[in-house]
């Protein structure tokens, strides 16, 4: 990578960059994994089947694909620094678009709050992942991502708590039953009584990020310079795509966001279907267990473990744990009890448990992908970066294609789709991340 490191300035300046870059890693996460918790509440909220539910994923993901080369260009226009802060001013726009959200409970001003936040998370994203890649030497950087990943799936798991504990209490009386015995008006009244809980939630989150954007602007970040742009011949529109490590990586993250959000996004939906009276902190579950395996990425890598088999064994566990999420019992309860007694949270059905585990199975496919898909791009890095995260188009995509197989078949079953997905991983661990040149 051609920008000028961090690293080569004084230590200070490194942890400078890594604490800045670790607070808006969090932001990602609190934001990104509320739609775990969000996805069931506006099934109420808004009277939704689970394909309906479930645009939420696609507003917020499809964003990532829109605005990726947008927020390069930005970003070859403000520099790294000052496209952070104007990523935080988007994001703080959208939090705020939820407040008429809630007052008028209409479906789509929802759906433009979310992808307005993920407009923002899109610029975000678009920055801070080069940065954390370029800011030491490249063997480590899934270790460093790994760190930033603690970060945003430790959000993830306190998330749908604080969701819960501030939104979902009592939420008992808004169930299908309780709703089923209401007339038409009444039912519209209760509906919207439950959406105006989200107003205050939304209005400090975007207070925060307005404070935080401040901050950040009047930091001593250090920026990333080009420092051989004038040497260098320009860059041509699809020059990029004559890089199969990158095409390939960006298929492979494809596949990846794509599992990452039906694990955590889903859980709450399914075991509302299961009848699990703690559905909507399901999503805890999944982060806890990407947690865990980002903690293996910061111990393992690259000292005991390879950005490439770290890839590998992500794959195979994603299959491993896929084929135990559809074939596993929907009522007993002896693996999360098995696994998570010492925890003293509540016990979930196998099939759940397996899909949290998926959380494990994720958490070092970012991490990994990212250092080997950008290798020897040089001047084509920031482009390679936008292709990268158009790749989170997954998260738009496979989630809708698994709440509409969910709707046709049944909740369990559609869970094959992720199989698939963890192969495409696999050959990307194996071969794909090797491919230099298409002919």
């Amino acid at each position: 990578m051609n920008e000028k490191s961090p690293s080569t300035g004084s230590n200070k300046d490194v942890l400078v960059a890594m604490f800045f870059i670790a607070l808006q890693f969090f932001i990602l996460g609190f934001v990104t994994w509320l739609n775990g918790s969000l996805i069931p509440f506006l099934k109420i909220v808004c009277d939704l089947n689970d394909f309906q539910a479930l645009w939420v994923t696609f507003a917020f993901y499809i964003a990532y694909t829109v605005m990726a080369l947008p927020s390069a260009f930005i970003l070859s226009r403000t520099g790294y620094k000052k496209g952070m802060s104007l990523s935080l001013a988007i994001m703080a726009v959208g939090a705020l678009l939820f407040i008429p959200a809630a007052q008028s409970t209409h479906y789509g001003v929802f759906l433009l709050a979310l992808f307005t936040l993920a407009t923002g998370m899109t610029l975000m994203q678009t920055a801070i992942n080069p940065y954390i890649v370029c800011i030491g030497s490249r063997e480590s950087a899934a270790m460093r991502i790994s760190i930033m990943g603690l970060f945003n799936k430790g959000a993830g798991i306190v998330v749908p708590l604080i969701f819960a504990a501030l939104i979902l209490s009592g939420v008992e009386k808004y169930s299908g039953v309780a709703l089923a015995s209401l007339d038409a008006a009444a039912k519209t009244a209760m509906r919207a009584e439950l959406a105006t809980r989200l107003i205050y939630p939304y209005a400090v989150m975007a207070a925060g990020l307005i404070v935080f954007m401040f901050i950040i602007h009047f930091s001593k970040l250090p920026d990333l310079h080009d420092e051989q742009a004038d040497h260098q011949e320009s860059t041509t529109r699809f020059g990029v795509l004559q890089y199969p490590q990158l095409v390939l990586g960006a298929l492979a993250l494809f596949a990846y966001v794509g599992v990452e959000v039906i694990a955590g996004d889903t859980i709450g939906l399914y075991g509302h279907h299961l009848g699990v009276k703690n559905f909507a902190v399901l999503t805890s579950y999944t982060m806890g267990c990407m947690v865990l395996g980002y903690l293996l990425g910061v111990i393992a890598i690259p000292k005991f473990l390879s950005q490439k088999n770290a890839l590998i064994l992500s794959a195979v566990s994603g299959v491993v744990f896929t084929v135990g999420v559809v074939q596993s019992s929907q009522t007993d309860v002896g693996l999360s009890q098995f696994l998570l007694a010492w925890a003293n949270v509540p016990s979930v059905p196998n099939s759940i448990m397996f899909l949290a585990l998926l959380g494990f199975s994720n958490a070092l496919v970012w991490p990994s992908v990212w250092p080997l898909a950008l290798e020897g791009l040089g001047k084509y890095t920031a482009s390679g970066s936008a292709l990268l995260i158009m790749g989170i188009a997954g998260g738009a995509l496979l989630p809708m294609a698994y709440g509409h197989t969910s709707d046709l078949s049944n909740a369990q079953t559609a869970y094959w789709l992720m199989l698939p997905c963890y192969l495409i991983i696999l050959f990307y661990a194996t071969k794909g991340h090797q491919i230099r040149s298409w002919k």
